[in-house]
């Protein structure tokens, strides 16, 4: 999708959960202007998870990942906007929260990689293989929002 309907995965993963994060990260995309767009607060399946991540799978933390992703709750959205993707990263900051900036989500709430509470797409093709694979076309949801207009030009 082009312009303003460019579409991102974000997933609080079951550490963001535990912590009572879900809401900050909502929060934190909806002021920013983006739109949600689908969401599901579910266990993700192994089998869910290992297709995520296949592209990990040769390396030596792949299992690990998988057994922690599999370990509790995950919320699973799909958000909307111009520059989602990008932008979207950004905010969350560096994959090692060590290496992120105050501001951002891992910045403000991580310590260690393997504990850094959300996922996020890193391109806007992995971002429509990973939507695709986590939710059917019929669980997002298209509309106008009533702000758009005081979002963009």
């Amino acid at each position: 999708m082009s312009g303003n309907k460019e579409r991102t995965f974000i997933a609080v993963k079951p550490d963001g959960v535990q912590r009572g994060l879900v809401g900050e990260i909502i929060t934190r995309f909806e002021r920013k202007g983006f739109k949600l767009v689908g969401m599901k607060h579910l266990h993700a399946p192994e089998t869910l998870l290992k297709q995520h991540y296949i592209d990990l799978k040769d390396k030596p933390f792949y299992p690990g990942l998988v057994k922690y992703m599999s370990s509790g709750p995950v919320v699973a959205m799909v958000w909307e906007g111009l520059g989602i993707v990008k932008t979207g990263r950004v905010m969350l900051g560096e994959t090692n929260p060590a290496d992120s900036k105050p501001g951002t989500i891992r910045g403000d709430f991580c310590i260690q990689v393997g504990r850094n509470i959300i996922h996020g797409s890193d391109s806007v093709e992995s971002a429509q293989k990973e939507i695709n694979l986590w939710f059917k076309p019929e669980e997002l949801v298209c509309y106008e929002s009533c702000q758009k207009n005081w979002v963009y030009e």
